[in-house]
């Protein structure tokens, strides 16, 4: 399918376009911290415990420039919020980018030479996805005792990669009896350029919905790893590490400090299965042919 054919599909699609407007919103957020937020929340002699638990600038006692209030240590929520998406996206677009990767080359070479290597990998993947992803990163963490972004990305990684090894040797499995693949083989044409112009390129559309989906899950892991104080230290900024921070103070009627994080979370992931779901249906003719068909 062309380019411009699936921008017309995507235009069409109320739901997907709304998921693309939130997320565009946080990208833009999280690129461009450093010049929208009022603060940086993470430098100290910007800091004041004066401005400690004020609540947002529409309540009584809010004041400027804290919009959405400010926590125990005088930190701008939005701003720590804007910095925790930064975060956020980082280490989902890293666990993407490495777990993908891995995961298309194992995939590809199990699918393509199947066999002892198809086995190999196959049960190597078993064995990792038999454990929980969150249990085996806290695991990793642990053993490792160190927190930071690069850290929490390979240990979320580790087991992460089985879902896009799958996904890929499946469609690997099917594309290599086709027809153009053994007339490739007739002509002579070599092994790499079969895998990597003919089979992958074919192959790789059902790894988008799995990225897709796959990002927002991250997300989500990341912030229930710091929400559990093992996944991003406290100089980090996290949407997780604000909730688990703000939860204790939900009772003494500073909502705030839980309510917009969980908030911006939520967002966050909604707008990317938004787009997830029109990536499936995009790239699935059958499911395509079952939408129009109701």
């Amino acid at each position: 399918m062309s380019r411009g054919k699936m921008l017309r599909h995507f235009l069409r699609d109320p739901s997907a376009v709304v998921g693309a407007a939130i997320l565009s919103v946080f990208v833009i957020g999280a690129v461009f911290a450093p010049l929208i937020a009022p603060q940086n929340p993470y430098d100290l002699e910007a800091l004041s415990l004066a401005d400690s638990l004020k609540p947002p600038i529409w309540m009584e006692g809010g004041e400027a420039p804290f919009l959405l209030g400010t926590d125990e240590q005088g930190r701008d929520v939005l701003s720590t919020i804007l910095y925790g998406c930064r975060t956020s996206l980082t280490v989902a677009f890293g666990v993407v980018l490495v777990a993908g990767t891995f995961g298309m080359l194992m995939g590809l070479l199990a699918g393509f030479y199947g066999k002892l290597i198809d086995a190999l990998v196959m049960r190597s993947a078993d064995v990792f996805y038999s454990f929980s992803t969150t249990l085996m990163a806290i695991l990793v963490l642990g053993l490792l005792k160190q927190k930071g972004v690069l850290v929490l990305i390979l240990a979320i990684s580790l087991t992460d990669w089985v879902r896009y090894a799958r996904t890929l040797r499946g469609s690997v499995l099917a594309i290599k009896e086709e027809d153009y693949i053994d007339a490739a083989r007739a002509v002579g044409v070599p092994t790499p350029r079969i895998i990597f112009h003919h089979v992958l390129p074919n192959a790789v559309p059902p790894l988008l919905v799995v990225a897709a989906v796959d990002f927002g899950v991250v997300i989500m892991l990341e912030a229930t790893l710091s929400f559990l104080g093992v996944g991003l230290p406290v100089t980090e900024p996290s949407l997780g590490m604000m909730i688990s921070l703000g939860r204790k103070y939900v009772y003494a009627g500073k909502w705030w400090l839980i309510v917009f994080p969980g908030v911006a979370l939520t967002a966050i992931v909604v707008g990317i299965n938004l787009i997830a779901d029109w990536l499936r249906e995009e790239i699935n003719p059958r499911i395509q042919k079952a939408v129009k068909g109701r």
